[in-house]
């Protein structure tokens, strides 16, 4: 970073704390598309917004100084982010891709670059011998969402950037949910890190926006091409929105990952619960890398139910959290993998990657967690009622 700063100070005193022609302590929202050009030969720092718009490099400049990059990109929304990253590659290129992935980048992926000649393989990440049988001579990317959406699976992101770098491939990492409060790609050998900073970057469920963060500044020079020629950029307003869900971010995520560890326990000893998806857990596989690279295990988890019918029960009865599509907010969100996140994975696939039709995601917001088990074990004990699964005696 710039300063000698924590991270926590730093989301607030950073270069973008005041505006310096008038002293005001938000950046200015510049809605202007065009810029007005004084010399014929020699435009100036903006010219047109899509390219370059001050409001939205106020937040390309934050977020690149938390992710400790060399420079950063706003984008549209996170697949906007995530696309425009994935057109670094060329046909003929080969993805090493985590098997348990976004919905939407399994998409994008399997039925978008597949028509550009740009191949794939997935894998778990968590087994290195499976990542090493999977590299091809052209392999030129190996892609890594790590805590993996929905069955928190932790991928090692320093074996797989050393990996990479020995095939001089590019290593990307999705840290939308843990955000660079909590882990850093970047100084653990990623060469791009990737943010829907819908969820927690912003976190009030009010804006739909994308980041990404480069560490080389060759590479960052093309992205920013890309960025440039493809044009999905994050508009001045969402910038804005953005900016300002940053600066409560760090105490938004204590209050919410201290929640979802008891909630995570809770869950894991109640008897309509298969089972937690949690790295928080210590009974959790990747437990001791999640520990390794990461402050702590995130705010989000899943949890399997008994069956489908105890599923629709409990989702039937609780109160507090939102039912609905999307992570990271104020509010707890509670969602449905299999047709929510992951409804672009045939089922046969979510299956095998353990996406049942019992499974449920919690999103833990901002709330009283006694609050959030105080409902959940009313709309668990409504469930049992309903299904007969155990005697309460």
């Amino acid at each position: 970073m710039s300063n000698s700063y924590s991270f926590q100070t730093n989301l607030l005193h950073n270069k973008h704390k005041l505006d310096p022609a008038t002293g005001a302590v938000s950046v200015p929202i510049q809605h202007a598309s065009t810029f007005h050009q004084s010399d014929i030969d020699s435009f100036g720092k903006y010219d047109y917004s899509r390219s370059a718009n001050p409001t939205r490099e106020a937040l390309e400049e934050v977020i690149a100084e938390l992710e400790e990059g060399c420079r950063g990109f706003a984008f549209s929304s996170g697949m906007a982010a995530i696309s425009t990253a994935f057109l670094l590659l060329s046909k003929d290129d080969h993805v090493v891709i985590t098997e348990d992935v976004y919905g939407g980048t399994f998409r994008m992926v399997s039925q978008v670059l597949t028509r550009f000649g740009i191949s794939h393989t997935f894998v778990d990440m968590t087994n290195l011998e499976e990542v090493r049988n999977a590299i091809r001579p052209n392999t030129k990317l190996f892609y890594v969402e790590t805590p993996s959406n929905p069955t928190l699976k932790v991928t090692d992101i320093k074996a797989v950037s050393k990996l990479a770098k020995e095939h001089h491939a590019l290593t990307f990492v999705d840290n939308t949910f843990l955000t660079p409060a909590l882990q850093k790609p970047l100084t653990l050998g990623a060469d791009i890190v990737l943010h829907s900073a819908t969820k927690f970057l912003s976190g009030h469920s009010d804006v739909v926006a994308g980041l990404a963060v480069v560490k080389d500044p060759a590479l960052a020079d093309k992205l920013a091409f890309l960025q440039n020629s493809f044009g999905a950029v994050l508009g001045v307003q969402d910038a804005w929105l953005v900016l300002r869900g940053l600066k409560t971010l760090h105490v938004r995520l204590e209050h919410s990952v201290q929640a979802a560890e008891k909630l995570a326990r809770f869950f894991q000893e109640h008897p309509l619960v298969n089972k937690v998806y949690y790295p928080g857990l210590s009974d959790h596989p990747q437990y001791d890398i999640q520990n390794s690279q990461a402050t702590s295990a995130g705010a989000v988890f899943s949890f399997d139910l008994k069956n489908e019918a105890v599923m629709r029960t409990f989702v039937e009865n609780v109160t507090i959290p939102v039912f609905a599509v999307s992570l990271g907010a104020v509010e707890s969100i509670l969602s449905y993998p299999a047709k929510m996140s992951h409804a672009a994975m045939p089922e046969s696939e979510r299956t095998q990657r353990g996406i049942t039709n019992s499974l449920l995601r919690l999103s833990v917001g901002l709330e009283n967690p006694d609050d959030l088990i105080q409902d959940f074990s009313n709309a668990l004990e409504k469930a049992n009622q309903s299904n007969l699964i155990y005697d309460r005696g």
